[in-house]
């Protein structure tokens, strides 16, 4: 804005400037300015035609044109002299026709003038615009843009993978249709709706569904967009949200992530005047304040329901707190179809199956895999898409894209091989290990080789007995570099990570350690702005942090040398499956498993 305005004064001063000498240039071009002694010259000649006096300036003619610097002029200028009364005498004398104009304003200083007051006029007006856009600005600053939505196409059935959330929310539909069968016997609908779930799992597209099953208009904004660095601009904002809302009654607005506004108050940072507090304060009078909002539902999503304040959870707000959850087997296969519908597949595509492969996937990966398959299938031209290209899509989702560009010196195979072949082989021969879907030694997103797993059945609550199998296979890769290779390398990095977190969990926070008993030790330590306090101290003595610091070590040693044993117990058998798996780069489960029963029947003939 004050760019323009700049640019736009500095241009109309170029024009002013520019047509004003252009002028004075083009006019001074045909008239000789001369001074008294030639004025004289030119008189005593006899070659002065006529002369105006006009305040202290003559201005005049020859009779013949003269040249001066090269130039014929036939009109002149010059100053009149101080004894002009002699000058008058001596024109008279020579014939010349002498004339005398009234004072006033020359050319010059009337286009001076008027060009002077045009200009302030012209710069007055740019400055009464600028003003009038900027208090316009100012005045929908406090505004939040709202995106409103009407018959939106979306149902339920568009919505898989949440039955129990749908049928949590049939009642808020039957409201916004027919709000009168509740009022009628005194009942008071939910005001809020909180749902809370992973990201991906649907949380938007299950308010999108609410909005399309009552057919009523449909409010969106982000709990990011209430915060500015103003203060008050946030309170303003959701004043207007809810006063938009009003007018559309009766209708929904969603707050996405509304953990941006409405965390824990009393944080520390701004005192009572932090902006983001007297957002939520003033979300907080909204929902449930003096003011009556009838007609008017909001729902918010999060996946953070743990710092948000509680005064948002409280009831005469959001009432209802419904989880999202991740989709199981039965979830995954219905949005696996219902995305599956927006492309052209082969009916021998088996989405049971498919359901099964992708365990702890949310509804916005398997949309992405149906996509990816999509993608793959039109690249090598085919009218419709198959299950391998499911299944390739499904790996480029659990293993990342290949990278067959990184070429691989023969001892980094060797290596990796054998790291790969440890994971796979401890968890084929663990009681509690879970399924090998694939082993691949070809360099897959950040990784050079990857084995994957997938449960063989869906857990929701894991035992100890599971864990430990967890933490040994996720050292089987190490344990094979130091049996096979006698070294040890940086690719299980990744591994001891996974493993130590594991182990510290079962130790300091799932009671699992003997020595420990069952212990909550929490660390006290809380992220800096997640609305609680800023400086927390540790619950737990120095001593007993260094019991934990010891189980834990000997927690991991343990399952190392489980992973160990197992190993060096089935030494021909990993080798057969590393040479393999360096012919082959690529070993699905079932692939794995044969091989692994074809080696045992022979060294039982061998025997």
């Amino acid at each position: 804005m004050r760019k323009n305005f700049i640019r736009d004064f500095l241009i109309i001063s170029a024009l002013f400037i520019a047509t004003f000498y252009i002028f004075k240039i083009g006019l001074s071009s045909t008239v000789a300015n001369i001074d008294v002694t030639t004025l004289y010259k030119e008189l005593e000649e006899g070659n002065i035609d006529q002369a105006e006096f006009q305040s202290r300036v003559i201005n005049g003619t020859f009779k013949n044109a003269i040249d001066l610097e090269g130039k014929k002029y036939v009109d002149f200028r010059t100053q009149i002299p101080f004894d002009n009364n002699n000058l008058l005498d001596t024109m008279v004398e020579k014939k010349v026709n002498v004339s005398v104009k009234k004072e006033g304003p020359s050319f010059f200083e009337i286009f001076s003038t008027v060009g002077f007051f045009v200009l302030t006029i012209i710069i007055f007006f740019m400055i009464f615009r600028q003003i009038s856009s900027a208090n316009s600005n100012a005045a929908s600053f406090g505004k939040v843009k709202t995106h409103i939505q009407k018959n939106i196409k979306i149902k339920f059935t568009d919505v898989a993978g949440c039955e129990e959330a749908k049928e949590e929310l049939q009642e808020i539909i039957e409201f916004l249709k027919n709000p009168k069968k509740f009022t009628n016997l005194g009942g008071k609908i939910p005001k809020g709706v909180l749902l809370i779930g992973s990201p991906g799992t649907g949380k938007t597209l299950l308010a999108k569904a609410i909005a399309g099953e009552a057919a009523v208009p449909f409010l969106t904004v982000s709990g990011s967009e209430f915060v500015e660095l103003f203060v008050g601009v946030g309170a303003s904002r959701v004043r207007d949200l809810f006063e938009k809302g009003k007018q559309l009654a009766p209708s929904i607005i969603f707050i996405d992530e509304i953990d941006a506004v409405g965390r824990h108050r009393g944080a520390g940072l701004g005192g009572g005047h932090d902006e983001r507090e007297q957002t939520l304060n003033q979300l907080l009078v909204e929902m449930d304040g003096f003011e009556t909002n009838d007609g008017v539902i909001i729902i918010a999503a999060t996946n953070r329901p743990d710092i948000l304040d509680p005064a948002l959870l409280r009831p005469g707000r959001f009432d209802r707190r419904i989880v999202v959850p991740l989709p199981d087997v039965t979830g995954r296969e219905g949005i696996l179809k219902v995305h599956a519908k927006n492309i052209t597949f082969d009916e021998k595509v088996d989405f049971e199956s498919l359901a099964k492969g992708t365990p702890g996937m949310t509804g916005a990966d398997l949309a992405n895999l149906v996509n990816e398959a999509a993608l793959l299938a039109a690249r090598k031209n085919k009218d419709r898409v198959e299950t391998a290209d499911f299944e390739e899509a499904k790996d480029k989702v659990l293993m990342g894209l290949e990278r067959r560009s990184l070429i691989l010196s023969p001892e980094e195979k060797k290596n990796i091989a054998y790291h790969e072949a440890g994971h796979a082989l401890v968890s084929i021969f663990l009681e509690h290990g879970e399924d090998i879907h694939k082993v691949s030694i070809i360099p897959r997103g950040m990784a050079l080789g990857v084995t994957v797993q997938l449960p063989k059945k869906e857990l929701h609550n894991y035992s100890k007995e599971y864990l430990l199998d967890q933490v040994a296979m996720s050292l089987g890769g190490r344990a094979a570099e130091t049996i096979f290779l006698n070294t040890c390398t940086t690719g299980a990095e990744n591994d001891l990570e996974r493993a130590t977190e594991l182990a510290r969990k079962m130790i300091a926070k799932w009671g699992m350690s003997s020595e420990l008993g069952p212990v909550y030790y929490s660390s006290g330590e809380e992220e800096i702005f997640l609305g609680k306090e800023l400086i927390t101290h540790k619950n737990i003595s120095e001593k007993t942090s260094e019991k934990i610091d010891e189980e834990l070590k000997k927690l991991i040693l343990n399952q190392y040398q489980r992973a160990l044993d197992i190993l060096t117990g089935n030494k021909e058998t990993v080798e057969h499956v590393v040479k393999v798996l360096l012919k082959k780069e690529v070993l699905s489960g079932d692939e794995l498993k044969k091989l692994i029963k074809k080696k045992k029947a022979i060294d039982s003939q061998e025997a």
